[in-house]
C-alpha cells in the first residue's frame, strides 16, 4: 500500500513513512494511492465480531507490510483494553430509525481516543524498532491534545507539543490538557483560536530544516493514520444495524472534517451508506461551502460547542482531491486562494461531486440547548453539545433508512453547556479517576461556600469516586492542580503543615472538625455560635437538683 499528497508533488510512501510525517512536504495531506474494497459477504462476516476484530479487518489492507498480521492484532488490543465499555463504540437508540453511536468510553472520553490510542500504539512500536526518538505537535480545539497526551505521556522517545486556544476549550478539557505531570508533554495556550494553533503547526512542518531536526511528527487529523482508525467505527456500527443487507446513514458533529471523511473511506470500501450529513454549529463553513460552492472565512464564534469552532477544516482537502478527480495542481491552487486571500470557488463539476456525496445542516446555540433539553426528556439521554448539534441536524434527514448521530464526547466534558440546558451538571469524578486523569473538587467562587466540600466530595463517592480519591480531590491533586503541591496538600516533612483533624470520616458531613492549624499555627475554632452551643449543652446537660 502506497500513499500519496493531495497536492501531487510529494514522494509516495509506505504506510509507516505516512504515519510518521503526518503533513506531506509540498503542504498537502496523505492518502492512498489506491482504496481496497471489501465485498458484502466479508462485510457480512463481521456481524457478531469484537470491536478489534472488526478494526484488524477494516484497516489491515492499509497497514501493508508495516505490521506483521500478529504484531497488529497486539496494538489494536493494547489500543482498546483501557476503554470503559465492553463494546467499544456502543449504540444506543433514541427514537424511531435513529441511534446513538458512542464515541466518548476510552480514557479521555472522546472519539478521539479511538484512533490517539491506536496510532499511538503503532508509532510506539515503530519507534522501538528504529530506535528513533520523534517531537510529536498537535494543534486541538479541546479533545485532540488531551487524547495525545494520554496517549505518548511518559514515553522516553517521544516528547509532545499541544497547543490549544486560551479560553475556549471546556475547563475538563484544559484540566485533561494541562494537569499530567509527566516531563515529555506540554501543552501550550495560544492567544487566538483553532486556526491560529493549526496555522503554527503547518509552519512547523513547513520549515524543512527545523523538522529534520526535531524529527517533527502530527498527530492532527491530517495524519492518516488518525482518519484509517475512525473508519472502523462506521463498519462496526452500521454492520450490528443489519448491513451490508441495508442501508444505513450517518450524521457527524464536524470542525475539521476528519470524523466524517472517514465515513467517505468506509463509503469507498464498500459500506451501503446511504447518506453523510455534515453538522456544524453557528461556525458553518463547510455548511456554507455546500449551499454556495464557495469556501470563505468569516472568523470564529466561541460556542458552546468548541471543538467545532473551526473556519479551516484541514481534512477538506482530502475531500476535494477527489472532487477534483485526484488533481493535485487544482487542490493546491485552492488552498493557496484559501490562505492568500480567506475564500476559493468550487468549480461546478467539484460542487456537485460533493454534494451528491456530502448533506449538511446547520444548529444554532438556542437549537442545540433545546436539544439536549428535549433528548432528556423524551429519551434519558444526556448529550455533550457537540453530539447535540448532530442530533439536531439528524432530525432533518430521518427516513425509512436508519441514520446514526455519532455522540463525539462525554456530556460531563461540557458541564456548564449541560447544566445550562437541563439544570444538571454530568457526574464526571469517577470516570475521570479511573482515566488516571488528576482533577479537583470545588464549590465556586464565594469562600463561605468552602464549608460545603466535604458534601460535594461525598456526593461523588456516592456515584462511585473511590472515598480516597475524593479526599485527594479536595487535598493533594487540588494543591497540585493550583500550582503548589510542594506546599499544601499533604502531610509530610517539609510542607506547610496547614491541616484539619476529625474525629472519624472528614467527608460525613456529621463529622466535627477537632483542630486546625495554618502554617503550623493552631486556630481557635470557637466563635459565637459554638460558645452558645457550648454554653446550653452545659445548661442542659446539667445534672439536676
Amino acid at each position: 500500500m502506497r500513499y500519496i499528497s493531495t497536492r501531487g508533488q510529494a514522494p509516495e510512501l509506505s504506510f509507516e513513512e505516512a504515519m510518521m510525517t503526518g503533513l506531506a512536504r509540498d503542504g498537502g495531506l496523505y492518502v492512498p494511492k489506491d482504496i481496497p474494497t471489501l465485498t458484502a459477504a466479508e462485510i457480512a462476516g463481521m456481524a457478531g465480531d469484537s470491536y478489534e476484530e472488526i478494526a484488524y479487518k477494516v484497516m489491515r489492507p492499509f497497514i501493508g507490510e508495516t505490521f506483521t498480521d500478529a504484531e497488529f492484532r497486539q496494538l489494536i488490543a493494547a489500543a482498546y483494553a483501557g476503554f470503559g465499555h465492553a463494546a467499544r463504540a456502543p449504540l444506543v437508540q433514541l427514537g424511531p430509525n435513529h441511534f446513538l453511536l458512542e464515541l466518548f468510553h476510552g480514557p479521555t472520553l472522546a472519539f478521539k481516543d479511538f484512533a490517539m490510542q491506536l496510532i499511538g500504539q503503532m508509532m510506539q512500536a515503530a519507534l522501538a524498532r528504529s530506535g528513533k526518538r520523534i517531537t510529536i505537535v498537535g494543534a486541538t480545539s479541546g479533545d485532540t491534545g488531551s487524547a495525545a497526551i494520554e496517549a505518548f505521556r511518559g514515553l522516553s522517545n517521544v516528547d509532545v507539543f499541544i497547543l490549544f486556544p486560551h479560553g475556549r476549550v471546556s475547563e475538563v478539557q484544559r484540566r485533561q490538557m494541562t494537569t499530567p505531570a509527566e516531563a515529555n508533554v506540554h501543552a501550550l495556550a495560544v492567544d487566538g483560536d483553532f486556526d491560529d494553533c493549526q496555522a503554527a503547526l503547518k509552519d512547523m512542518f513547513n520549515d524543512f530544516a527545523f523538522r529534520d531536526e526535531v524529527g517533527l511528527a502530527g498527530v492532527n487529523s491530517i495524519n492518516w493514520g488518525r482518519v484509517l482508525a475512525q473508519v472502523v467505527y462506521y463498519f462496526s456500527s452500521a454492520v450490528s444495524l443489519g448491513a451490508p443487507h441495508r442501508k444505513v446513514s450517518f450524521t457527524v458533529p464536524t470542525g475539521n472534517f476528519g470524523d466524517i471523511f472517514a465515513g467517505f473511506i468506509a463509503r469507498q470500501m464498500g459500506l451501503p451508506i446511504e447518506r453523510l450529513v455534515i453538522a456544524t454549529n453557528l461556525n458553518d463553513i463547510l455548511h456554507r461551502t455546500l449551499e454556495t460552492g464557495i469556501q470563505k472565512k468569516e472568523g470564529v464564534t466561541p460556542s458552546i460547542s468548541p471543538s467545532m469552532d473551526i473556519q479551516v477544516s484541514s481534512n477538506f482537502e482530502r475531500a476535494l482531491f477527489y472532487a477534483y478527480g485526484r488533481d493535485g495542481a487544482t487542490v493546491a491552487a485552492q488552498m493557496a486562494d484559501l490562505s492568500a486571500k480567506g475564500a476559493f470557488t468550487v468549480s461546478q463539476g467539484a460542487i456537485d461531486w460533493l454534494r451528491a456525496e456530502f448533506a449538511s445542516g446547520r444548529a444554532s446555540e438556542e437549537e442545540t440547548l433545546a436539544t439536549i433539553a428535549a433528548q432528556r426528556s423524551a429519551s434519558g439521554e444526556i448529550l455533550c453539545p457537540h453530539s447535540a448539534v448532530g442530533v439536531k441536524v439528524a432530525e432533518g434527514f430521518l427516513s425509512d433508512v436508519p441514520m446514526i448521530t455519532l455522540a463525539t464526547a462525554h456530556p460531563a466534558k461540557f458541564p456548564d453547556a449541560v447544566e445550562r440546558a437541563i439544570g444538571l451538571r454530568p457526574a464526571l469524578p469517577a470516570r475521570l479517576a479511573e482515566a488516571g486523569i488528576r482533577f479537583s473538587i470545588a464549590t465556586g467562587d464565594e469562600p463561605s461556600n468552602d464549608r460545603n466540600l466535604p458534601h460535594h466530595a461525598a456526593t461523588a463517592v456516592a456515584h462511585g469516586l473511590p472515598h480516597d480519591k475524593a479526599v485527594a480531590a479536595i487535598t493533594r491533586d487540588a494543591a497540585m492542580i493550583a500550582g503548589v503541591g510542594d506546599q499544601l496538600g499533604s502531610i509530610v516533612p517539609g510542607m506547610r503543615a496547614s491541616m484539619i483533624l476529625c474525629s472519624s470520616d472528614p467527608l460525613d458531613v456529621r463529622t466535627p472538625v477537632e483542630a486546625a492549624w495554618i502554617d503550623g499555627r493552631r486556630i481557635d475554632l470557637s466563635n459565637h455560635q459554638t460558645r452558645m452551643l457550648e454554653k446550653y449543652r452545659r445548661k442542659y446537660e446539667a445534672p439536676k437538683p
